[in-house]
This record gives structure tokens, sequence and C-alpha cells, in this order.
């Protein structure tokens, strides 16, 4: 039964630095906003939960064993700084090699899969990342999405989403991640969000 929301938040370029086909767990390396981004929900009482495309594993660039320690590696890396990971879900696949999945965001396979595992209700959440297909479920759901560009988020991800925004009150974008969780929180209406949070932006 569906009845809580979470925040669904993209790993690579969002929670951690992109490292492009990331093997090496020396490596990961939290973002400035992640341990304050994370510790919020935390204390709102809303859970974080990661989804992330993982095509380096279907390249042959990435062991299953890698992906698993780069895993790991970022949840500990989060609960040191105060924070809290929920589950991880990955799509280990690439459409041109193994073919066509329904994992592979922006499809919604991993959120089903959390849904299902997990009692989220997806209507509620918030899906969060650097990328467009990390926003772009919430149209699909009905719930929340937020772009947060990165150094490495194409020009043309924040084009369509800057353009969904002015048709869909669903979609935003936010200019960092502690801004989004907060947005999240105060749009959709859950959690406890304490008073010292700084409020939320308005979204372009």
């Amino acid at each position: 039964m569906s009845t809580r929301p979470a925040l669904f938040i993209d790993r690579d370029g969002t929670l951690i630095a992109d490292a492009h086909y990331l093997s090496d767990v020396h490596l990961v390396q939290l973002l400035p906003a992640t341990g304050a981004a994370t510790q919020l929900a935390r204390s709102a009482g809303v859970p974080v939960i990661i989804v992330t495309n993982q095509s380096g594993i279907a390249r042959g660039l990435i062991t299953p064993a890698q992906y698993e320690a780069t895993r790991e590696r970022t949840t500990a890396l989060v609960e040191s700084v105060g924070g809290a990971i929920l589950a991880t879900y990955h799509c280990p696949h690439l459409p041109d090699v193994t073919g066509a999945c329904d994992c592979r965001k922006p499809g919604l396979g991993m959120y089903h899969q959390a849904s299902r595992e997990h009692g989220i209700d997806l209507t509620r959440s918030a899906y969060i990342g650097d990328r467009w297909r990390d926003a772009q479920p919430a149209l699909a759901t009905g719930g929340l999405g937020i772009l947060v560009p990165g150094r490495e988020t194409p020009a043309e991800d924040v084009r369509r989403a800057e353009a969904a925004a002015e048709h869909h009150a669903n979609i935003a974008v936010c200019h960092s991640l502690i801004d989004a969780v907060v947005l999240a929180l105060t749009r959709l209406g859950i959690g406890d969000l304490p008073p010292s949070s700084p409020p939320h932006p308005l979204p372009v």
C-alpha cells in the first residue's frame, strides 16, 4: 500500500561528483550541498531514495561489484554528514546494448519498485536531479519534478525544464539541492520542516 512520500534523488552530479562511469570507490565525493539537503530531509521525516542510471555496467566499464562498492560508499558518506538513504535503485541497462527496459530514467520502473517495496506514494513524492530525465517522471506520476542544474547539465535540459515549468505547475528549476528539498517539502506539504529552514525559492 502506497502511503508515504519520498524524495527521489539522482546520484551522479546531484548527490556526488560525476566521475563518469564511476568504478573506483575512492573517487566517491559528496557535493557541497548534499550534507545540508539530506540532513533537512531526515529532520523532516521524509526518506531519500537514490535512483540512478548506470549504463557503465552494460558498457562493460563498471562491474556489478564495483557499483555495489560505490553505492555502499555513497550511503556511508551521506550518513557521516547526518543524512540518511532509505534505499538505492539503479538501472544497469543501455538500450543499444541490452535492449529496451522500463527502469532506465525517465522510465518509471525504479519508482514503481520503490513504491512496492517501501510503501511510497508516487503522487506525493519529488523527483530531483541535474538532468531533465530526473525531473521528467513527475509528469507521469503527478509528483513534483525539480531540475537542479550542475556544472555538466546540458543547456538543452535546462531549456526543456524551464519550458515544462511554464505549462506544468509540478515542474520547477532550483539552483541548489538544499533549495530543491525545501521547495519539495513546502510545495508538497510533506514532512515537518524545521523552523530555521530558509524560505523556499521561487521556481523558474
